[in-house]
């Protein structure tokens, strides 16, 4: 099990909301357990699960815009 805290910085955009809106809605085919917060998104699932879903988020915003992705990954239970 894997815990991970993401942060997407969309750039050069007026719709960054928008943008990270419709990359946290990808997670939704993945088997993740999923909580947002107002500063970042907060992920715990498999470990195959956590990488798709990292990859799913940065693929959908990078097709919209430039972007910037902060991690914060963890295997421990808390």
């Amino acid at each position: 099990m894997l815990s991970a805290e993401v942060s997407l910085y969309p750039q050069k955009t007026s719709n960054a909301s928008q943008i990270i809106n419709n990359s946290i809605e990808s997670l939704k085919q993945y088997n993740l357990q999923f909580n947002v917060g107002p500063i970042s998104t907060k992920l715990q699932g498999s470990e195959e699960e956590i990488w798709a879903g990292l990859k799913s988020l940065f693929d959908q915003a990078k097709n919209q815009s430039e972007v910037n992705m902060v991690v914060t990954l963890s295997n421990s239970a808390n």
